[in-house]
């Protein structure tokens, strides 16, 4: 079977060893991904109905070289965004952010201030509010009390939250098939511990 099928000798192929890097870490999704297959499998499920909130676009022009392909070209954002995603678990109204960052901190710049008064409003109704966070250069995502990175927002003098606080005062979400993420057991742990 040398030299088959055409009977040319194959090319012997050389693989660069800093180029064949493996990746595992979320097998090529983004976190918003993952928690929009954590919430379908939940809402299937009966578990919660947690869904990620439309942006509100402002739509200014559109290009129709065809009907089929028409084309979005300029659009605005109509209002500021509040939080990625909200719901109901348990009776209880949740709402949260997810971000991530490839840093070993979570910078303040990657939360807005209405986001910041929004979660603490959820806080002041009863609400559950938390941020989801993922630390993708160590695969590691965690939840955190809103209320938490609301008091370093505001009161540590620094623009991050450093990893070593984030993993002492949140909860790491165990990943795996299905759900993806499974932050509900989490939530169970963090908000109805007293109930159980």
């Amino acid at each position: 079977m040398v030299n088959y099928p055409n009977m040319k000798k194959n090319p012997i192929l050389t693989v660069n060893s800093t180029s064949q890097k493996h990746y595992t870490a979320h097998r090529g999704m983004s976190l918003e991904e993952d928690i929009s297959l954590s919430n379908e499998y939940y809402l299937i499920h009966n578990r919660a109905v947690i869904y990620k909130k439309p942006t509100p676009v402002q739509i200014v022009k559109v290009d129709y070289p065809r009907r089929e392909s028409a084309k979005i070209v300029e659009a605005y954002y109509k209002t500021p965004s509040t939080t990625d995603y909200n719901g109901l678990y348990r009776e209880k109204y949740v709402d949260f952010e997810a971000k991530e960052t490839k840093a070993k901190t979570f910078p303040f710049g990657n939360i807005s201030q209405h986001q910041i008064d929004h979660l603490q409003r959820i806080i002041n109704h009863g609400g559950i509010a938390f941020i989801i966070i993922a630390f993708t250069s160590l695969n590691e995502v965690y939840l955190i009390d809103a209320s938490h990175v609301i008091c370093d927002y505001y009161h540590s003098h620094r623009k991050s939250m450093t990893y070593d606080r984030i993993k002492s005062l949140g909860h790491i979400i165990p990943q795996g098939y299905q759900p993806r993420l499974d932050y509900l057991n989490v939530i169970d742990e963090v908000y109805f511990k007293e109930d159980e």
